[in-house]
C-alpha cells in the first residue's frame, strides 16, 4: 500500500482571538496548508470541531470552510470526538486517502473558546462527560480530573508537587513556539505557589482553552510532483479506541483502557516497538492526564507516570521528550483543534522545521489525543521517510 504523506501543514496562533471569527480563523490555516503543500486540490474535507453548535452558535461547519475557502464542491463533514476531534477528523481523512476514494483530503481543526466567557465555557466543555449521570450534578471537567488526581496522589503517594514536572517541560518547551499561547519558562516554586482550581489542581495543571485552528494536506505518496521540496513525513499508522463515557462505570478509573487499547494497535500497525518512538505528544488538557497517559500507553509502569516528568526525562533533552511545542499546556487548548496542531507539531519535528522546539534527529513520533478523560483515544504515529 502506498504511504500517506503529510503534504502541507498550516496553523495559527493559539490565544483569545476576539476580532477574528471561526470562518476567517480556519481559513487562515487551510490557505497555508494548501500553499505548504503546493496547491495541491483536495475533494475532501474533514473538521474537527468540539464546541462550534454550544459557544458560536455554528454547526454544519463543513459546508462553512468549503464555502469560504473556495471549495465549494468537495465532500465535507464535521467530525467531533470532544476533544480527541482533530485526532479523529485526521483518521478519517487517513482511511479517504488510504483506501483510493480520495487522491488529496484537507484536515481541519477550528475552535473559537473565546466567542463565550466564564461559565458558558465551561458549560460547554461539560457536555463531553456523561449528561445524566455527571454533568447534570454539577460536575465540570476540571472537577473531574481534581478526583482522578486525587485519587492517584493517594493510591500512589505523589508529594504536592509532584506534577509540577509536566507544566515546567511544557512551559520550557513552550518559550520556542511562536505559536504559543504562553512563551515563558516557569520555576518550580511558580508551581508551587500557584492559585488552587478544583484541589489538588492549580492553575498550572490545567491546560487554558483558547482558540485556535490547524490545517493538514493529506495525499499518497505516489501522487507526490518528483521536485517536492519537502522532508517526507508519513502516517505509519492510525488506531482508535472508545471507554465508558461515566467514569463510574469503570473497572479502574486510574487506567486509561483506550489509551492502552488504541497505543497497542498503532504500534502493531507501525511495525515498530515502543522504544523506537522518539517523542510523544500527549494530551495534557491536566497533568493527571499527562501522567496516566504515559502509563497506559507503555511508557512507564502504573503510579510512575508522574516521575518521568519530575526527573527530566520527557524534558526535550529527555529520553521521551513529550509536549515539545509545549502541549496544551503552554500551547494552549483549542478543543477540537486539539489533535490536528497536534499532527502539525509533530511532523514539523519530523522534517527538520521545529526550530527553537526542535529534538535531536526523530524518526518516529506518537501523537495521543484523548476526549475527556480518554472515553475516547486516536493515537497516529508519524515516520520520516
Amino acid at each position: 500500500m502506498t504511504d500517506i504523506i503529510l503534504a502541507g501543514l498550516g496553523q495559527t496562533d493559539v490565544g483569545e482571538h476576539w476580532d477574528i471569527g471561526l470562518r476567517e480563523l480556519a481559513f487562515t490555516a487551510i490557505e497555508a496548508a494548501l500553499n505548504d503543500a503546493g496547491r495541491l486540490k483536495p475533494q475532501a474535507m474533514y473538521v474537527g470541531n468540539m464546541l462550534a453548535p454550544n459557544l458560536s452558535r455554528q454547526a454544519h461547519l463543513g459546508a462553512l470552510l468549503t464555502d469560504f475557502a473556495g471549495l465549494t464542491g468537495i465532500e465535507a463533514v464535521t467530525v467531533e470526538a470532544a476533544g480527541a476531534s482533530g485526532g479523529a477528523a485526521l483518521r478519517q481523512g487517513y482511511l479517504a486517502v488510504k483506501s483510493g476514494l480520495v487522491d488529496v483530503a484537507l484536515v481541519v481543526g477550528v475552535e473559537k473558546m473565546t466567542d463565550q466567557v466564564g461559565a458558558g465555557v465551561e458549560e460547554a466543555l461539560a457536555t463531553a462527560a456523561d449528561s445524566d449521570y455527571e454533568s447534570v450534578q454539577g460536575l465540570t471537567p476540571t472537577a473531574q480530573a481534581a478526583l482522578l488526581m486525587q485519587r492517584y496522589m493517594y493510591e500512589y503517594n505523589v508529594p504536592a508537587d509532584g506534577f509540577a514536572g509536566f507544566a515546567l517541560t511544557a512551559h520550557a518547551n513552550g518559550a520556542g513556539n511562536p505559536h504559543a499561547m504562553f512563551r515563558k519558562a516557569i520555576k518550580l516554586e511558580t508551581y508551587q505557589k500557584a492559585e488552587p482550581m478544583s484541589a489538588p489542581i492549580n492553575m498550572f495543571d490545567a491546560a487554558p482553552p483558547a482558540d485556535g485552528a490547524a490545517a493538514l494536506v493529506l495525499t499518497r505518496r505516489d501522487l507526490l510532483p518528483a521536485d517536492w521540496p519537502h522532508p517526507l513525513v508519513r502516517i505509519a499508522a492510525s488506531a482508535t479506541a472508545s471507554d465508558t463515557l461515566a467514569l463510574h462505570d469503570r473497572k479502574d478509573p486510574l487506567f486509561f483502557e483506550a489509551a492502552y487499547l488504541a497505543t497497542g494497535r498503532a504500534i502493531k500497525q507501525a511495525g515498530i516497538t515502543l522504544d523506537q518512538i522518539d517523542f510523544f505528544e500527549y494530551h495534557d488538557s491536566f497533568s493527571i492526564y499527562a501522567a496516566m497517559s504515559l502509563e497506559s500507553s507503555g511508557f512507564a509502569i502504573r503510579g510512575h507516570g508522574w516521575k518521568m516528568a519530575a526527573d527530566g526525562r520527557i524534558a526535550r533533552d529527555g529520553n521521551l521528550p513529550c509536549a515539545t511545542f509545549g502541549g496544551l499546556k503552554a500551547r494552549g487548548f483549542p478543543g477540537g483543534a486539539t489533535g490536528v496542531y497536534q499532527a502539525v507539531e509533530a511532523a514539523l519535528q519530523l522534517r527538520g522545521q521545529a526550530g527553537k522546539c526542535q529534538v535531536t534527529d526523530p524518526r518516529y513520533g506518537m501523537i495521543q489525543s484523548l476526549g475527556g478523560p480518554a472515553s475516547t483515544a486516536v493515537v497516529h504515529i508519524l515516520e520520516k521517510i
